[in-house]
């Protein structure tokens, strides 16, 4: 049971936690792209409202070879090019680097002289009449005069083309200027900050993982004290209950003798065997452990076994009108416990008995597979229960409460078979078969899986 609940508070944790990384680092990642896509457009709109140039950078006087200028020429601005047409200020303590009039100053300062870009003008035809590859050296002008041209027949204003983020600026006359700025660093510099994130994550949830594995067996102590407190007073309440109804018994059949029998003391008797039933079931849900109940195993023949409690309620079907029918395989053995087969069938039999509609039928069948053997009881009903069949099995859960006190059901029957199936490696479902018809199908393996042989 310890264990059980540790796994389950540990997978809550850590999925809980693998959420909130992951919704970290998306939205992270997502407002820096957001920021490069920004930037890279801020740029283009300046290149793109200054016909190609940074403002007050574009000479009308250069010659086609820019190497005629001197490298003097080529680093000054004109007076008008300076962002403010005033001198950086110098910074109130040098050794402070976080001075962000500073950083804003010197990067639109920069800013020429940092960008990686080219422009390619064209015509009203989509033909080349000009090209500027003065600020990258990484494209030709072949390159340039196609990612142009295939830009333009895109028609799209603005977007990416392989790593360069473009915009598309159609004048008045026709022609177009096709800006491209080359984005390979900031691509560069986003896939780093995202594996940078994703390592991080990945350490801080083994780091959380190890840190709940170790604190989980604290977290959960309370609830597996108030588990252990409930089975004891399951267990503690159960014994105490029989000896009170013996001797209500033993009495009961006194007076019987004494006076005769009454509707009276049928009546008690009736009850007292109503009580014994209930606090059987209490004792067997006393010894289940984490839903396992303690068995031996030995091999045996399951079809006989089945046939034999199934050839038990017969009867009881015919009496009640109710159409009976039986499938079962002959010559299937199975590792198991006998006792325990033979009181999954009881209860599943027996269930099926008391929720069939009335003249309805209850189909009993047992075949078998490569590897495993399928047992099934289905019965017609009224009424399905609506919403997740699975809660038949918790215990004392019961869908109709009303039917139930009338059939003497308790809501324990079910969560039994569950743990007779789980004892033995197998499972059990519910299962609907149209709107009348619900079966419950219990598959076990035909051989004894090996962390059962461990244990028997």
């Amino acid at each position: 049971m310890v264990k059980k609940l540790r796994k389950k508070f540990v997978v809550t944790a850590m999925l809980s936690l693998l959420l909130i990384l992951v919704i970290m680092i998306g939205v992270i990642n997502i407002i820096n792209v957001r920021h490069v896509i920004s930037e890279a457009d801020r740029l283009l709109t300046m290149l793109e409202n200054n016909d190609g140039y940074f403002p007050g950078m574009k000479f009308d006087d250069r010659p086609e070879d820019s190497s005629q200028f001197s490298s003097e020429e080529e680093i000054q601005p004109t007076a008008e090019s300076s962002v403010g047409n005033e001198p950086n200020p110098r910074p109130m303590n040098p050794t402070n680097p976080f001075q962000f009039d500073k950083l804003n100053s010197n990067r639109d300062a920069e800013m020429p002289y940092q960008s990686r870009y080219f422009w390619v003008r064209l015509d009203a035809s989509n033909n080349v009449t000009e090209i500027n590859l003065g600020h990258i050296a990484s494209v030709t002008e072949n390159v340039a005069s196609e990612y142009a041209i295939d830009v333009a027949n895109n028609a799209q204003s603005k977007g990416f083309y392989h790593t360069y983020r473009y915009v598309l600026s159609e004048k008045n006359d026709g022609t177009k200027l096709v800006i491209f700025s080359d984005q390979s660093a900031a691509i560069l510099n986003m896939l780093t900050l995202l594996l940078q994130s994703v390592l991080v994550g990945l350490c801080a949830l083994i780091a959380m993982f190890i840190l709940v594995f170790i604190f989980s067996s604290q977290a959960v102590a309370p609830v597996v004290e108030s588990l252990e407190k409930q089975k004891r007073f399951i267990t503690d309440a159960g014994h105490e209950l029989k000896t009170p109804l013996a001797v209500i018994s033993a009495n009961v059949d006194v007076l019987e003798l004494e006076s005769g029998k009454s509707e009276w003391t049928t009546s008690i008797k009736n009850q007292v065997t109503r009580m014994n039933g209930l606090v059987k079931n209490l004792l067997t849900l006393s010894r289940m452990d984490e839903e396992r109940m303690h068995v031996v195993f030995s091999d045996f023949d399951m079809s006989k076994t089945v046939k034999d409690t199934a050839v038990s309620f017969e009867a009881l079907a015919t009496s009640k009108g109710k159409k009976y029918q039986m499938d079962i395989e002959d010559g299937i053995h199975i590792t198991g416990d006998k006792n325990a087969i033979n009181q999954l069938a009881s209860l599943l039999l027996d269930n099926a008995m008391k929720y069939s509609s009335e003249k309805g039928s209850i189909h009993v069948l047992l075949t078998k597979g490569n590897k495993y053997i399928t047992f099934e009881v289905s019965n017609t009903c009224d009424a399905i229960p609506s919403g997740n069949l699975d809660r038949l099995f918790d215990r004392f859960y019961r869908a109709d409460s009303s039917r139930a006190r009338e059939t003497g059901g308790y809501g324990i029957g079910l969560s039994v078979a569950r743990a007779i199936a789980t004892s033995h490696g197998g499972s059990i479902e519910a299962l609907r078969d149209g709107d009348k018809i619900i079966r419950f199908v219990v598959t076990l393996p035909k051989e004894l899986p090996k962390n059962l042989q461990k244990m028997n």
